[in-house]
């Protein structure tokens, strides 16, 4: 019998070792394919950065000057997205978990969010190319920032409600009875009970999110334009790193001012990532606090 036991626990030992040493390099081989591509375009693209890289309007399509603009249009684009959709995409998950009732229509909705969340970006983008530029064109301005964040908003609601809604199902139904019990409002626990514990999850989609606005091109292209000015005003059309990226690689064949613009992209990326994640910890304390 004593035999027969420690055989089990040598096999469940060595299952252990080798399920360690899988994970361990699907671990190591992620993380080295990520530096890999990261470490690659750093170096090759840093050689091109400089001040005058950074501050000058681009010429020759692109293939000379710097790419002020598109940095500028960048960080437009992400924060009109982000101030629409953010308000938007967490109240709808506040309601379908706090508010709605469980049932047909709650699970048909869940579907579709789930549903449009695997939507390719070029179908938004073809989306947002008829309804926004061409039949909106007298509110969107046409090929704009704000027709580009409208079907951005569209692109990330779906995520967003998802990954907000699943936060704010890991809090406790304890704590959110234990608040309601003491004589409070459902609002007044969720306020103080639920957006908090549920902040980690909730600025993790956001910032998600975020990387997929800063990084998308297809829905892009069909909706900004791709001006090389700097814009003035939401109206303007303009193009984001992510895009110039794109049109200098493939329409002029720079590859050198390529590299360098996908240096100056992922430097932005962790910039507004840092400065959303602590602005989402700030707007949420106060709320909270109020």
């Amino acid at each position: 019998m004593d035999k027969v036991k420690s055989n089990h626990m040598i096999k469940v030992k060595r299952n252990q070792r080798a399920a360690f040493t899988l994970l361990s390099l699907a671990a190591a081989l992620t993380l080295l394919t990520l530096f890999g591509i990261i470490f690659y375009i750093m170096s090759q693209g840093l050689s091109v950065v400089s001040m005058e890289f950074l501050l000058e309007e681009p010429s020759s399509m692109g293939q000379e000057g710097g790419v002020f603009p598109a940095i500028m249009g960048t960080i437009y684009l992400v924060a009109l997205t982000m101030i629409i959709a953010t308000p938007v995409g967490v109240g709808t998950a506040v309601y379908l978990n706090e508010y709605m009732p469980e049932g047909r229509f709650k699970r048909i909705l869940r579907f579709a969010t789930e549903l449009l969340a695997g939507v390719p970006s070029i179908v938004f983008g073809m989306f947002g190319f008829i309804f926004f530029v061409l039949m909106l064109e007298e509110y969107t301005g046409g090929f704009s920032i704000l027709s580009g964040a409208l079907t951005g908003v569209m692109m990330i609601l779906p995520v967003i409600i998802r990954a907000s809604e699943e936060a704010l199902r890991s809090v406790p139904n304890a704590l959110k009875e234990g608040s309601m019990a003491l004589g409070t409002t459902r609002w007044h626990t969720i306020k103080k009970i639920v957006l908090p514990l549920a902040l980690p999850g909730m600025t993790t989609s956001l910032i998600l999110s975020i990387g997929r606005v800063v990084g998308e091109t297809a829905a892009f292209l069909l909706t900004i334009g791709g001006s090389l000015l700097l814009v003035t005003s939401v109206f303007d059309g303009t193009r984001t790193l992510a895009l110039h990226l794109y049109l200098v690689a493939m329409e002029t064949g720079d590859l050198e001012m390529a590299l360098g613009s996908g240096a100056v992209l992922i430097v932005l990326i962790l910039i507004i990532n840092f400065v959303a994640a602590g602005l989402f910890k700030l707007l949420v304390r106060r709320f909270s606090s109020a």
